[in-house]
């Protein structure tokens, strides 16, 4: 029913891809896999994801996009996606030789069973960038994988060059992907309340048992040094029009990155419940065994303008649902459909 969403973490060799991992590897609460395409070639802390990973998977003979359908990329997605361990989310940590637009196809149509898309991370290093990556006249096409960039080492730049590279680096990635979302990370910190679901502050109980011990050791343990995403929701007392559902999902509010909800739909033969999922431009939405009594709908993104958001959701919330809506309807069972 609830599915792991699969993040990708891909970029050049050296842009920060295991600085972001690693980052997101503390998140209090979190119960997270990994898989790596090697751990001899790729910089993970050992002792790091012995205390707060679940789950490793390290596929080797070649570059995760490159492997043959029955190889070991759904293997590892099935047995970390299995439902007695629980997941968050897994996080894929590509070599850096990895083509973001393959690895996006391989786990859109993944045969695990258990799995979503959950966005794919390209991460940038804004001062070898245009030396490495971005060295031709039309900008690099790995770009329109990408449902997030986030560009590091931005602290590197010259200070009066700073604004002038970043500028350049997001016109550059728009030209292949209008609608990314871009950030700008500290040492690959990104909130991970952006990317899955965490526990709230205050709530955190350590499920792993070296969790607390290795955050402890951290020198920056207690601070964030990082940009806060943001949240809207709304509870849900009564059905949703599937058509204003819809609308909501394929055309976001700005600056919305990610979207949830259980909500409850009106049909011919009654009400039917579906978990929806939006992460960048992707939809996934999956059939509930029951409607829910109260569900929710909520939006997160990084700098969201709350008001405009709550508008766009209060507009869902009263578009007429106590008839059929079957022009909606159609549409949603395309996705569900789409979804499996």
């Amino acid at each position: 029913m609830n599915r792991v969403p699969v993040i990708a973490v891909t970029g050049y060799l050296g842009a920060g891809k295991t600085a972001l991992l690693n980052h997101l590897l503390r998140t209090p609460g979190a119960r997270l896999g990994v898989i790596v395409n090697d751990f001899g070639e790729l910089n993970v802390d050992a002792a790091l994801v012995e205390g707060l990973v679940d789950e490793v998977a390290s596929i080797s003979g070649g570059c995760l996009c490159c492997l043959p359908d029955s190889g070991g990329l759904d293997e590892a997605l099935e047995r970390l996606s299995h439902p007695h361990l629980r997941l968050d989310a897994i996080l894929i940590e590509a070599s850096g030789a990895a083509d973001p637009l393959a690895l996006a196809r391989v786990i859109r149509f993944s045969g695990a069973e258990h799995v979503r898309p959950g966005g794919l991370i390209e991460v940038i290093d804004a001062v070898q960038h245009f030396r490495t990556v971005d060295v031709h006249p039309t900008p690099p096409a790995r770009h329109r994988a990408a449902t997030l960039v986030v560009i590091g080492k931005s602290d590197l730049l010259p200070e009066g060059d700073r604004d002038r590279v970043l500028a350049r680096i997001e016109r550059r990635v728009r030209a292949r992907n209008p609608d990314v979302h871009l950030v700008v990370a500290k040492n690959g910190r990104v909130d991970p309340d952006l990317l899955f679901d965490v526990l709230a502050e205050g709530e955190v109980q350590d499920r792993l048992p070296f969790a607390e011990g290795l955050r402890d050791m951290d020198p920056d343990h207690g601070e964030h040094h990082h940009e806060h995403a943001a949240a809207v929701s709304r509870e849900l007392a009564g059905p949703l029009s599937p058509s204003a559902l819809l609308d909501l999902l394929q055309s976001p509010p700005p600056g919305v990155y990610r979207m949830k909800g259980r909500v409850r739909v009106r049909g011919p033969r009654g009400d039917r419940g579906y978990l929806a999922n939006l992460v960048g431009g992707s939809i996934h939405i999956s059939p509930l065994p029951q409607p829910p009594c109260f569900g929710e709908l909520v939006a997160v993104g990084m700098s969201l303008d709350v008001a405009q958001v709550g508008a766009h959701l209060d507009e869902v919330l009263r578009a007429p649902a106590d008839r059929p809506d079957v022009a909606g309807l159609r549409r949603l069972f395309r996705y569900v459909r789409l979804s499996r």
